[in-house]
């Protein structure tokens, strides 16, 4: 019901925020039961915070991940979508009439429209020893603000569709969304404000009347002493909390660094009751990006009786290559780690958060799988791994995949093994060393490559795997200390790595079966058929066999009826009328689709809507797997808030059988997390996110043109020509033509051929180099 009532407040704030900027009316504080603290531990739960009480989400600004921080919209975002008891965080600055506003940041034209709507209004001040040009909320009156200036997304990789949207809103306002929520003020330039007769303490006993702040952090020990000798301020209702910056930034009244400050804890404790500190205080990073030991700064500050809350999270930045980008693995380091916990975490993402703290931390490892929908690797654990090598699928079966995949090539020799392509390069570090065998295929793919059936299977042993980064364009890269880990299996290998763990099942991918067979006399159908029936699986074992060739799939239906036949589409699809479907059906007992032929996507990474591929292949008795699946956020749409497990209610929500992930470890968690049940009667459960709600609210003017639809499925995109037979002559081809190995790389021709084809590279690079040092 909570989101019912999220989006309707998108419905009805946007259209108000759109025609009216009038400040809202205040109203009086109406006394509320206090609820007492926030949820304790579920049964057998025993959390590590210093009252042993769960852990508080406090949500900085509301919700900027994507909404503007400090919007109406991002604070209701972070009730719906927050633990019980969530806490709204505002960061405050004050106006020249002494009147709170929460904004991200002191200047207003990193957060608002104010430089376009007051362009002569642009000041130079001295903040804390530092002279700051920009526009500041001192300079205008409270009206001025509310009926002129518009929130902006303050970050500009976020989205900035519900840019100009939103007006600026006032402490008592925030309070007033949820009151039940609680309210956490920073007060962090009190010394400026103070220097230009603005006083934050006056300000927050005048509105006493209007909303009671549960906690006010600030960075300045003056002010924090100041509010504890307040005779109006309560401080049994109110706790103070002392926020650390940088280890060295000076704090502006004691002039001592704030590393310094970390030391003196005892003394912290006599004006406050907690610390803020930034989170690499208590769990540094180093500069290779990987976690270093834990600080002893939660265990110093509990023995002195101060809680701890730790600032700067956040699913869409990178904070450290050793949660493999799964923002809750974060989160349960901090609160999860069988040594402490923090008492609350400060976050733009307080759905992660709270996802973390109700749903994952303290799971018995391993919990019983609740959720029914497979969980699939693809190429294994290949955000941890290079993919289709022992530690990927290791991993992958540690971290619990249901399935694990091979797609299987064929070497020149004839040796199946598994690799995600046909081409070497890029999956390997073979560049180099097998350059005079790139060639162009236009059948298999239209760049040029090297191909795995025109090498050896001891050729490609002598190279090392390559983690593949999808998404370094975007600054991500996947576990670099591992890059060149692991090793290469056979087929026969993968098939007795599966046969140790009977609980979890096999897909093996075929392609370009035709083309081998007719041009390379390579017969990849019996190499598969062959080697799992001498592997001699536990029957309980699924087998999955994976074609886009219809009739791959046919051979496998007459001669092993027992696997299920999985008909893979690369591309994706957005209609399947029935007659197509029938067509899959005499082939296929389950599709594998991207997520966009699942849930549709705008230019602007927004959902539109869904299509209806799975109600149109459940109509058919055909099952849909979906791959895609990863935890980087840029491998979301926005709709998900960078948050892996929303994502994955959501598409389970429109009823898919199976994802198929590089992260095998996020979807096995997601899949037995208490809070995926959906007969759960915890304060806390996941819930879907219904694709094209938010793109819905976005004002039409801004959008891009809508994509050219996709074609819907006809029986010519499904159903393939029978294949050729394998044409023995063309192996022999092959093999006079300097294929020399047996068949189960045993040969030691192929490494003399290494040899030889990097020393001819070598020499050949050399003379370019000398010819060009010539030159110049």
């Amino acid at each position: 019901m909570i989101r019912e009532l999220f989006i309707g407040f998108l419905l009805i704030h946007s259209s108000l925020a759109k025609h009216d900027n009038k400040p809202p009316r205040r109203a009086r504080l109406q006394v509320i039961p206090d609820p007492g603290p926030g949820p304790g531990p579920g049964p057998g739960k025993k959390w590590l915070t210093l009252n042993s009480m769960e852990p508080l989400v406090i949500a900085q600004g509301g919700f900027p991940g994507l909404f503007p921080d400090s919007s109406g919209a991002g604070y209701t975002a972070a009730i719906a979508m927050g633990v019980p008891g969530t806490l709204k965080y505002c960061n405050l600055q004050l106006t020249k009439d002494n009147l709170g506003i929460c904004l991200a940041d002191l200047k207003l034209d990193n957060c608002t429209n104010a430089a376009t709507k007051f362009p002569k209004q642009q000041r130079r001040y001295n903040v804390n020893g530092r002279d700051v040009d920009g526009w500041f909320p001192l300079d205008f009156a409270i009206d001025e603000i509310m009926k002129e200036i518009s929130l902006l997304q303050n970050i500009y990789s976020r989205a900035s569709v519900f840019d100009f949207v939103y007006p600026p809103l006032q402490p008592d306002s925030v309070f007033g969304i949820e009151p039940k929520g609680k309210l956490w003020l920073n007060v962090q330039y009190d010394a400026f404000w103070s220097s230009h007769q603005l006083s934050a303490i006056r300000y927050i006993d005048e509105s006493k009347e209007f909303f009671v702040a549960d906690f006010i952090s600030s960075p300045e020990i003056g002010f924090l002493k100041a509010a504890g000798t307040s005779k109006t301020l309560d401080t049994t209702k109110t706790k103070l909390v002392f926020r650390f910056m940088t280890p060295n930034e000076v704090e502006p009244t004691y002039k001592e660094t704030y590393g310094a400050l970390v030391k003196k804890l005892a003394m912290i404790k006599t004006f406050a009751s907690g610390i803020l500190v930034p989170k690499d205080y208590i769990w540094p990073v180093g500069k290779d990006g990987y976690l270093q030991p834990a600080t002893t700064l939660v265990a110093d500050a509990h023995r002195e009786g101060l809680a701890v809350y730790a600032l700067g999270f956040a699913s869409d930045t990178f904070s450290s290559y050793n949660y493999s980008y799964d923002p809750a693995i974060e989160y349960l380091h901090f609160v999860d780690n069988s040594q402490f916990s923090v008492d609350g975490v400060v976050t733009e993402f307080p759905g992660s958060a709270s996802n973390a703290i109700a749903c994952l931390a303290q799971s018995p490892n391993p919990s019983p799988k609740i959720a029914k929908t497979l969980v699939i690797s693809h190429n294994g654990a290949s955000i941890d791994y290079p993919g289709c090598t022992d530690l990927a699928y290791k991993k992958a079966i540690s971290d619990g995949a249901d399935i694990i995949d091979c797609n299987v090539q064929m070497t020149k020799d004839g040796v199946a093994f598994c690799l995600d392509s046909v081409d070497l390069l890029g999956k390997t570090n073979a560049a180099m060393a097998f350059m005079d065998r790139s060639t162009t295929i236009p059948g298999i793919q239209a760049k040029s490559g090297v191909f795995t059936f025109d090498v050896t299977w001891t050729e490609i042993k002598s190279v090392k795997p390559l983690i593949q980064n999808p998404f370094q364009s975007g600054g991500l890269l996947r576990n670099p200390k591992s890059k060149n880990a692991g090793k290469f299996l056979t087929l026969p290998e993968f098939l007795e790595l599966a046969k140790k763990n009977s609980s979890t099942g096999i897909l093996i991918g075929i392609q370009h079966a035709a083309y081998l067979a007719s041009k390379k006399g390579l017969d990849i159908i019996g190499s598969v058929n062959n080697a799992l029936k001498n592997a001699k699986l536990d029957p309980k074992q699924q087998v999955l066999i994976q074609s886009d060739d219809t009739s791959v799939l046919a051979k496998f239906k007459a001669s092993s009826p027992s696997y299920r036949r999985v008909l893979l589409f690369s591309k994706p699809i957005s209609d399947a009328p029935k007659p197509v479907t029938d067509d899959i059906k005499k082939y296929a007992d389950a599709v594998n689709v991207v997520k966009k032929s699942i849930v549709k996507e705008s230019k602007i990474f927004f959902s539109t809507g869904s299509t209806k591929i799975v109600e149109e292949m459940h109509a058919a008795n055909i099952s849909v797997y979906v791959s895609g699946f990863s935890t980087e956020t840029l491998s979301m749409m926005l709709d998900f808030y960078s948050d892996p497990y929303t994502e994955l209610i959501s598409f389970m929500a429109e009823g898919i059988d199976g994802v198929i992930t590089d992260n095998p470890k996020t979807a096995s968690a997601f899949m037995r997390s208490p809070c995926v049940d959906p007969k759960s009667t915890a304060a806390f459960v996941f819930n879907p996110i219904k694709p094209g709600d938010y793109l819905a609210q976005v004002e039409p003017s801004i959008l891009p043109p809508a994509a050219a639809p996709i074609p819907p499925l006809q029986t010519a995109d499904v159903v393939d020509p029978p294949l050729p037979p394998v044409d023995a002559s063309a192996r022999k081809k092959e093999s006079e033509s300097g294929g020399d190995g047996d068949g189960d790389g045993s040969s030691e021709s192929g490494q003399r051929r290494l040899v030889v084809d990097v020393v001819t590279v070598t020499v050949t690079v050399t003379l370019v180099l000398i010819g060009l040092l010539s030159c110049t």
